[in-house]
């Protein structure tokens, strides 16, 4: 019976994947516009359907179940990018060498104003959720988004200003440090 029930979603999954491959994958990359992350959230999307596909209870609500996966695992994707890839161990008194080839980095996050300090280091360098610092801080989230928001834009300014970087077309900066702090 356990065998038959595999069977079943085996074959379901597959012609999910038939029906849908291409819509999903260009519904993905469209949303992150990166071949290899469309290719991971595709596969995990997959996994995903696979593995819950016996939940299903109404098949003319398959579309929309898949693309509910699909969505959820492209934010996934954002929030783990979205996260600072390296826990830092910010001391106030000491300057740390370990991450000194984002020259000033410190500085500026210092020299930000106290409501846009507080929550890029809630989310960004201690790696909470935009809800979790929402919490801490006791403001709403889209109270956070918009500081986290204004306060890249003014390390942006910093930065271009200060060590003279630019900012290419996505509006990442881009550039090698070149002022009085870090040469």
């Amino acid at each position: 019976m356990a065998n038959l029930k595999f069977y079943f979603m085996k074959i379901m999954t597959q012609e999910i994947l038939n029906g849908y491959h291409d819509e999903i994958y260009f519904f993905i990359l469209k949303k992150v516009k990166n071949k290899d992350a469309t290719n991971e959230i595709f596969q995990n999307s997959f996994l995903k359907i696979h593995k819950n596909i016996n939940q299903i209870k109404e098949l003319e609500k398959v579309k929309a179940w898949i693309f509910q996966i699909v969505r959820n695992e492209i934010a996934n994707y954002f929030n783990q990018k979205s996260k600072y890839s390296n826990q830092l161990n910010v001391n106030k008194t000491e300057t740390s060498n370990d991450y000194q080839e984002v020259c000033c980095f410190d500085k500026f996050i210092n020299e930000l104003p106290d409501n846009y300090k507080d929550v890029i280091e809630l989310v960004y360098i201690d790696g909470k959720k935009q809800y979790e610092a929402a919490e801490i801080l006791e403001i709403s989230l889209a109270n956070v988004k918009a500081r986290i928001r204004r306060a890249k834009s003014i390390l942006k300014q910093n930065f271009q200003e200060c060590c003279k970087f630019t900012l290419n077309k996505n509006g990442d900066l881009i550039g090698e440090p070149n002022c009085s702090c870090c040469t």
